[in-house]
């Protein structure tokens, strides 16, 4: 098929390198512009954009995608069916239209579940045990077209968001293909949502960061896990502010400790009391603007101490 591919991060690569491997002509990729990154705020080429020069594909960066330029852009490249894949924004119903087969979204989750920009934090964050990816044809919603296919992943007991991503981007590369394949034969129909199931996954804010230690381990846990690298979870201690690399829910309880509470060290973790009289064991903290810490170099650095307390932030601090 003649396709245009939209997409940005990096974990829209594969599905795009699937493309031409798989013999699609690709005349135009679409991505998002390029964005400033780390301290010195530098502008960063998108991954898409990258991959896309790499391979000797033409692509266009458009600030918006509801103006007449871009749609006669987008129409010239006379595209049979649109593909996209993480590319952050809503496409318009006459985007829609300009390609003969409509467009399919390959998202990361098992809809109607987790419809939003973050999958796959969230379901990390909520402790699910397993996810998957779906294509679907797309209409003006976010993520509420009819399914055509799905696969199912398992979430791995300690995996954190970026490795989870890798690995959804690679399987949903895989079914993106047979979901063309299908289509071109002519037997693959979709099927429409249950909307009454649906949960979402809202775009992470700086404050879901912010980790309140009167949640139980687990869903502290979860968080280390699914915020992780951005916006990562964060507690004051000292005066400090912490992030939480690495950590785990321990069986057996706090008794009556104020969750916060620094019970105590293991060799290789630093034991927390949570909520519901749970206790964290954390592997591995970062100061704020510092390296990562085993949980041995915070206690010998002197970050932690028998005794302190893991604080939630407030919103009077600055953001992480």
């Amino acid at each position: 098929m003649r396709v245009v591919f939209f997409g940005t991060p990096r974990t829209a690569v594969p599905s795009l390198d699937a493309l031409l491997d798989a013999g699609h002509e690709v005349p135009l990729v679409v991505t998002r512009p390029d964005r400033p990154v780390g301290r010195g705020r530098r502008s960063t080429a998108q991954p898409v954009r990258v991959r896309a020069g790499e391979r000797g594909l033409a692509s266009v960066q458009p600030s918006g995608i509801r103006d007449d330029a871009f749609l006669a852009t987008l129409r010239a490249a006379a595209p049979e069916i649109l593909v996209v894949v993480a590319y952050g924004r809503i496409l318009s119903g006459s985007l829609l239209e300009a390609a003969l087969r409509g467009a399919v979204n390959l998202h990361f989750s098992l809809l109607p579940a987790y419809r939003g920009a973050a999958p796959v934090q969230w379901a990390i964050a909520n402790g699910e045990t397993h996810t998957g990816v779906s294509t679907m044809r797309m209409n003006e919603r976010m993520d509420e077209g009819g399914i055509l296919l799905q696969s199912v992943v398992e979430i791995g007991t300690d995996e954190h968001a970026p490795a989870l991503a890798e690995r959804l981007a690679a399987v949903g590369a895989g079914l993106l293909i047979e979901t063309l394949a299908r289509l071109g034969k002519g037997d693959l129909v979709d099927s429409a949502q249950d909307s009454t199931r649906a949960t979402f996954a809202r775009r992470l804010v700086s404050a879901d960061g912010w980790i309140d230690p009167a949640l139980p381990a687990r869903s502290i846990e979860g968080r280390i896990r699914g915020f992780d690298p951005w916006p990562g979870a964060w507690v004051g201690c000292r005066g400090r502010r912490l992030r939480l690399v690495a950590g785990r829910a321990l069986s057996g309880s706090a008794r009556s400790d104020v969750p916060g509470t620094i019970l105590g060290f293991d060799p290789d973790a630093i034991r927390v009391a949570c909520g519901g009289a749970s206790i964290l064991a954390v592997d591995s903290v970062q100061p704020e603007g510092g390296r990562v810490l085993a949980a041995r170099d915070a206690v010998n650095g002197r970050y932690v101490a028998l005794g302190d307390h893991f604080e939630r932030l407030e919103r009077a601090d600055r953001s992480a």
